[in-house]
């Protein structure tokens, strides 16, 4: 027996993505406002306890589903990369510029956006989605470290990518040239620390660790 498909009108996921498409059409001059899910959701037929169910936080649980969602998409066209081809520094650029690249076309709903989660009682769930769009970035970049490297990988990135984002909102030129000028400066940034860290675990790697010299201190004297 055939399963039955799904129409849109049925279809929690579709519903979803129908909300989202009319609210980025709206946010982009009322930003993600109560205003915007109503006209959202009376643009794409979804009565308001569909609402409710679909997205139950309101503008947060929408920008959070506009945040995941271009988070898949930038998964599936840098899978769709040889990445592993380009060096560290390369995937990076490009992982972050397509992500850009996405949200260009919705450039001002983006922003209002990032306006949204910069607000204080949105704060948390700005840190949760830049740490799952950084994370994103580092596992298709080829990254596999589960020490201490891992945390502080995801946390430079998450400062590269929030401050290139900002000068891409501000960026007018033609091609946004400053926003890849700007990011190519950060990444800069970033190289020369790692090259310090690995000069400094050279140049300390016959040293007692920090617990080796704990250890002295809790010796029992004779």
């Amino acid at each position: 027996m055939t399963a039955r498909r799904k129409s849109p009108k049925s279809d929690p996921a579709a519903l979803k993505q129908a909300v989202l498409d009319a609210a980025l059409v709206h946010a982009a001059e009322d930003g993600f406002s109560e205003r915007t899910l109503t006209r959202a959701a009376a643009d794409a037929g979804v009565g308001c306890e569909m609402m409710l169910h679909l997205f139950p936080d309101g503008s947060a649980s929408l920008v959070a589903f506009l945040s995941e969602q271009t988070d898949a998409e930038l998964e599936k066209r840098l899978a769709a990369m040889d990445l592993a081809a380009m060096k560290v520094r390369e995937r990076i650029t490009t992982a972050v510029l397509t992500r850009l690249e996405i949200l260009k076309p919705h450039k001002e709903a983006a922003r209002r956006a990032a306006a949204f989660l910069m607000m204080p009682a949105n704060a948390a769930l700005g840190m949760k989605l830049v740490y799952q769009t950084v994370d994103a970035m580092w596992r298709a970049a080829g990254d596999t470290s589960t020490d201490f490297n891992f945390y502080t990988k995801r946390a430079i990135l998450a400062g590269v990518y929030t401050t290139t984002l900002m000068r891409w909102f501000t960026d007018n030129t033609a091609d946004e040239s400053e926003t890849r000028t700007f990011l190519d400066a950060r990444i800069g940034n970033v190289m020369q620390f790692e090259k310090f860290k690995a000069e400094m675990k050279e140049r300390t790697k016959d040293m007692p660790s920090f617990a080796d010299v704990l250890k002295g201190f809790n010796t029992p004297r004779s």
